[in-house]
């Protein structure tokens, strides 16, 4: 054994900060009520409030899915830095 000490990865890396951004984005969207609640502009003749509710569906699942796959990318990144078998 050798006397120095273990060095570890950081636990917040830029990875990790962005994957709380993706995962932060649509609640703060959805929270902050007063920047849509209200009628025009109308999209096809659905009012605002409704439609910008729908495209926050699509874009939450996108911004899951990134948020997800950037997880596997850093999870495997530090099972390879470890030397062990990531899966």
């Amino acid at each position: 054994m050798s006397d120095l000490p273990e060095v570890k990865p950081p636990v917040v890396t830029p990875v990790r900060a962005v994957i709380a951004l993706c995962l932060l984005a649509p609640f703060v969207a959805m929270l902050w009520v007063g920047s849509y609640a209200k009628t025009d502009p109308a999209f096809i003749g659905i009012p605002f409030f409704y439609w910008y509710q729908m495209l926050w569906v699509v874009l939450s699942t996108a911004l899951t899915v990134t948020a997800y796959q950037l997880w596997k990318r850093d999870q495997r990144a530090r099972a390879s830095a470890k030397g062990g078998a990531g899966a």
